[in-house]
This record gives C-alpha cells, sequence and structure tokens, in this order.
C-alpha cells in the first residue's frame, strides 16, 4: 500500500536544470570559450587549485561539480557556513580512503570559502601540497581580502561575471521548454523576468518556477503569460548590492567618479543604485561632502555649502524626500568647476610633517600674553598685515626659520580659483619687490 510519503518530490528547476557537461554551461565565455583558461584546463585533463570568485547564481558550483567529472576525480563539497575542523577531517578522510582503495584523486570544494577562518582554512594547506585532494572554492567575496594569502598563492583565481541579458534569455527558453513547454510568454513578460534576474541564472530559474506554479491553478488554466500576470505574481526583487562588500565599494568609486567626471547622469545612476541597494543615505550624504572638499574645493566653495545643506536637509526629513536633497547635491557637485588643489595641498603638508623634526616657532610670530615672553623676544617685530599696504605684509615669512616655501597649494584656473591664483601671483610679486629692498 503506498503513501503520500512514498514519492520523492522532484528537485527544485535550478537543480534540474543544472548543467550535465561544459558544453551546457550559459555564461563565463571569458572563461570557457575555446582557448580560454578554463576551457584549455579541462582540455588538458589535469586539474590544479582554484577559487571561482563572482555573485550568486553565475556557475561557481556547477564549474566545480563539471571539474570533478572532466578530470575524472571523486568529489567531495562542503559549505563553509555550516562545516568546521570535524568536516574538514572527515573530507580528508575519505579522500585518503578514495586514494587507497581506488588510486583516485579527490576534488574538494568548498562553498562560501571566505567564511572559513585562518586555522580552518590552513588545514587544507599540507593536502594542497600532498596532491592528496586539488582544492576548489567558491566566494562571492573578494578573495584578496578573505583568503589567507598561503592558500591563495597555491590557486588560480577565476572571476565569473554576472549573466547578460542574452545569456538569461537563453537560459529562460531552456527552463520554458523543459517545466513549460505548452505555455506561450509575451515578450514583455520575458523582458520583466530577465531584468528581475539580475545576472543571476538561480534566480531566473527560480522565478520560472514560481510562475508555473502561479499559472497552474486547474480552474483557471493559463496559456499566456503577459506582463500583468508577471508583475502580480512577483515580489519585488532587490537589486544586487552587499552593503559592505566589494559591490558597495565599487559602486561608492563609481558614483565619486561620476561626479569627479562632470557627468551628472551618471552621478545620479549610481546614487539612485545605491539607495535602491538599501545603503544608508547618512553615509552618502557624508561621501557627498567628502566629494566636495576633493574634488571641487575652492573652485567653487558654494559646493561644500551645498552638500552640508543636503546632509541637514535628509536629517530633517529622512527619506525619501531627504534624497531629493542628496541628489540635488550631486548634480551640483557634477556641473561645478573641479580642483583637487586643497587636497594636495592638504596631504603634501601632512606627508611633509609626518616625516619632518619637530621645528620650533619663529619668535615673530609667538604668543606673547605675559612680560617674560615678551621680553624673551616672542611676537617681536611681528608685522600686523592690517596696517600694511593691499592688507599684506610683504617679504614676511611664516614658516619655520630655515625652511624653503613648499607651493603646496597651487590654485588651478577653473571657477574661484582662477582669481584665487592671480590674487597669490600679484602677493608673490609683492614678496619679490620687497627682498630686493
Amino acid at each position: 500500500m503506498s503513501s503520500l510519503f512514498d514519492s520523492t518530490p522532484p528537485p527544485p528547476l535550478a537543480e534540474a536544470l543544472r548543467p550535465k557537461t561544459i558544453d551546457e554551461v550559459i555564461g563565463q565565455t571569458h572563461l570557457l570559450a575555446p582557448g580560454k583558461p578554463l576551457n584549455l584546463a579541462f582540455a588538458s585533463g589535469k586539474p590544479h587549485s582554484m577559487i571561482l570568485w563572482g555573485p550568486p547564481g553565475v556557475g561557481k558550483t556547477t564549474l566545480a561539480r563539471l571539474s570533478a567529472k572532466a578530470f575524472d576525480r571523486e568529489f567531495i563539497a562542503i559549505s563553509a557556513v555550516l562545516a568546521g575542523v570535524k568536516e574538514i577531517r572527515e573530507a580528508i578522510e575519505q579522500a585518503q580512503q578514495s586514494m587507497a582503495q581506488y588510486g583516485k584523486q579527490t576534488i574538494l570544494f568548498v562553498d562560501e570559502i571566505h567564511r572559513f577562518n585562518k586555522s580552518q582554512q590552513d588545514a587544507l594547506l599540507p593536502h594542497v601540497e600532498s596532491g592528496l585532494f586539488t582544492f576548489i572554492g567558491a566566494t562571492t567575496e573578494n578573495p584578496s581580502f578573505e583568503v589567507n594569502s598561503a592558500l591563495l598563492s597555491r590557486a588560480q583565481v577565476y572571476v565569473l561575471k554576472s549573466l547578460e541579458a542574452t545569456e538569461l534569455r537563453q537560459l529562460f527558453v531552456r527552463a520554458q521548454t523543459f517545466a513549460m513547454p505548452k505555455i506561450q510568454f509575451e515578450d514583455s513578460a520575458v523582458d520583466t523576468l530577465i531584468n528581475n534576474a539580475d545576472g543571476d541564472a538561480r534566480r531566473l530559474l527560480n522565478l520560472v518556477e514560481q510562475i508555473r506554479n502561479a499559472s497552474s491553478n486547474p480552474s483557471n488554466p493559463i496559456q499566456v503569460i503577459d506582463q500583468l500576470f508577471i508583475e502580480n505574481a512577483l515580489t519585488t526583487q532587490a537589486r544586487r548590492f552587499d552593503k559592505g562588500g566589494d559591490q558597495f565599494y565599487d559602486q561608492i568609486s563609481a558614483l565619486h567618479k561620476s561626479v569627479r567626471g562632470s557627468n551628472p547622469d551618471a552621478a545620479l545612476y549610481w546614487l539612485c543604485r545605491m539607495l535602491d541597494g538599501g545603503v544608508d543615505p547618512r553615509y552618502l550624504s557624508r561621501r557627498i561632502i567628502r566629494m566636495a572638499w576633493e574634488d571641487i574645493g575652492l573652485a567653487d566653495p558654494r559646493a561644500m555649502q551645498l552638500a552640508n545643506d543636503a546632509a541637514q536637509t535628509y536629517e530633517r526629513l529622512g527619506s525619501p524626500e531627504g534624497e531629493l536633497a542628496l541628489g540635488q547635491a550631486v548634480v551640483y557637485l557634477a556641473v561645478a568647476s573641479k580642483s583637487n588643489a586643497s587636497y594636495k595641498a592638504f596631504n603634501a603638508a601632512r606627508a611633509y610633517v609626518a616625516k619632518d623634526q619637530t621645528k620650533p616657532v619663529p619668535n615673530h610670530l609667538r604668543n606673547a600674553p605675559t612680560k617674560l615672553m615678551k621680553d624673551l623676544g616672542h611676537g617681536k617685530e611681528y608685522r600686523y598685515a592690517h596696517d600694511e599696504l593691499h592688507g599684506y605684509a610683504a617679504g614676511e615669512t611664516y614658516l619655520p626659520d630655515g625652511m624653503p616655501e613648499p607651493h603646496w597649494y597651487e590654485p588651478v584656473a577653473r571657477g574661484l580659483e582662477t582669481q584665487i591664483g592671480e590674487k597669490m601671483a600679484f602677493l608673490r610679486n609683492l614678496d619679490l619687490e620687497a627682498k630686493k629692498k
């Protein structure tokens, strides 16, 4: 007598459609196309340790499994999220047993390798060195920061990319043929699915499965899926964004460089991408203030004022109204005159002071609040600039004795700094004339 528990539920669509051969893999042509690194490695039949670095749903686990088949190796997979030293030892024992009984080497696949701490990663090293197993790690984080240098030096890093829209469309056709062959999709519906997948193959297959379930009501069979059905069936998907990870800093970098490059549209795009991804607007407001100081400076002092006003406006209004002020600030900074002269001057002065010896303050610049200090010559022969012609004490020195003029601040010929440069040139000429007398 059968029961409901006798039948095994079908695997998820993402697992059912996992490629069985390298030729079935969609995407990663920069690694798998003829003549490319992994294609050559698979063709050689000689495995090597590697780290597969890329966002979720781009085929890291699939490539690891296919490596075992291509190289005719045993395959052991552990997840660093769940595993510890115990699981590592068990994997090593299993690899040793496979070598002893069958003379067959093993591929040890560690998913989310960045989750292992240093000691756990170090536990793999002797067995990678001995050739007991070939190590393949998968990570969504930058291996330079998350993988021990010793392990990193023994593995080739391959960077996997998000799938392009054309590649996701190929995958959709495969999924529809397998899971929903009798149902048609309007082009706009497919576009919506692909947009929601956001470069993630697993997400696309999960969405197709979700649509299949939503359309399988026997009392209301559906023959054609349109965009409205997709939008009603799907929940809003968060864009791919790892707060604090590489994509976070890559997008901050893109925002900053778009402002520096005077492209307001690109600056707004990256700002909205980060807001859409859930970044704290207060963090963005701090970065916007930094941009005003670093890349605009005195070429347009209003930029700093506007950046500070935007930050205060966000504190008062919050989201979403306050985000408009951040957008306006970003646009203004992008179109403002640019100068990093102040920024360069500050860095140069700081570097000089860090390396230089401690120089005493010249007597004429010292404070003299007491009779003793005055008797010691503090403040003696100081020239009060307001009493001088042009409000400038021509020929006066303000640096420590013997220190040459470093000329750290050199204004650029843009915006207000054009006038500042003219003023500084005028004052330097006064200094030259004073020294001739």
